[in-house]
């Protein structure tokens, strides 16, 4: 195990603290719901959804991070802005920590942002993502709102490596002059978390947890990513059980965090009960690796509360 040479930053967003040296903070995991295909929701375009079944996924996910000291973020996935108003005045009696804002469209994010500003829940909620493929539109509407925290998203679709993603943090490319990290300074962002992007198994998934190791180095920002998305691409799996495919998903959260990831998007959040149980493992073994290299564990850590 290691310790970073460069100070490390800490976020704090609805009092839940991201980042540190690998052993410090315990890792933020990142469930998500009403995502694309997700059962419990009726009609994605309206924002219909099983309210019971809904509230009994987030209830469990706060339950497992209670119990291990793992933080828990939910990470609400709309399709349109009507949908996501019902999702927000759904939740916002539940839960009362992070929030991570993401659509596939980008007018459907801006009116994630607003609606979060004219509600309160700005200083709550992180916005996913910025990235090289932001335009001046979603750049205006950031710039104007409230939210401060977001996910730089460092996938270069130009330059794949992880120098690619290095330089569209720093430098910009694919025409943008710039790197992510001061747009988003410019853009009134004061909470950074970066993600250096996923890519299917097989096509370079690997890099993205080297990226995540240069990146902490290099920045001193908190990092992650949603290495999931590299094993629910994995071909070769999907002919495999259920059983299978779980355990390589839940497993993977581990591996990001070897890598010296301070936070997971795990996926769907029916994914709690396996990915909370291996995180808080992966906690402690880099809690008791580093145990010589002068870092100590924040208060509630996994390894005060299960061991």
């Amino acid at each position: 195990m290691f310790r970073f040479a460069r100070d490390q930053e800490v976020v704090n967003v609805a009092g839940v603290k991201i980042g540190g040296q690998p052993g410090e903070y315990p890792t933020a995991l990142c469930g998500t719901i009403f995502y694309q295909g997700h059962g419990i929701v009726e009609d994605e375009e309206k924002g219909t959804f099983d309210e019971e079944a809904a509230a009994g996924l987030i209830d469990r996910q706060t339950a497992l991070s209670e119990e291990t000291g793992n933080p828990a973020v939910l990470h609400i996935y709309a399709r349109t802005p009507e949908a996501f108003g019902r999702y927000l005045d759904f939740v916002d009696p539940l839960w009362s920590g992070p929030l991570i804002l993401d659509s596939a469209d980008a007018g459907t994010r801006i009116a994630m942002a607003e609606a979060v500003s004219e509600v309160g829940l700005a200083d709550r909620s992180i916005y996913n993502s910025i990235g090289l493929a932001t335009k001046d539109r979603e750049e205006e509407a950031l710039a104007h709102f409230e939210v401060d925290s977001a996910i730089l998203l460092g996938y270069n679709p130009a330059d794949s490596t992880v120098e690619g993603t290095i330089k569209a943090l720093e430098e910009g490319d694919a025409g943008r002059s710039g790197g992510l990290i001061d747009l988003a300074r410019l853009l009134g962002m004061n909470n950074l978390l970066i993600d250096p992007g996923v890519v299917p198994l097989g096509d370079g998934a690997g890099r993205s947890l080297r990226a995540t190791v240069l990146a902490k180095a290099r920045f001193g920002l908190p990092t992650g990513s949603g290495i999931h998305n590299a094993v629910s691409s994995w071909r070769w799996l999907r002919e495999k059980g259920r059983g299978a495919r779980h355990v390589c998903d839940a497993a993977s959260a581990g591996l990001e965090i070897l890598a010296g990831g301070d936070y997971i998007l795990y996926g769907p959040i029916e994914r709690a009960s396996e990915v909370f149980p291996v995180a808080a493992m992966a906690d402690i073994l880099v809690c008791e690796a580093v145990g010589d290299l002068d870092v100590w564990p924040a208060a509630g850590h996994p390894i005060e509360r299960l061991i």
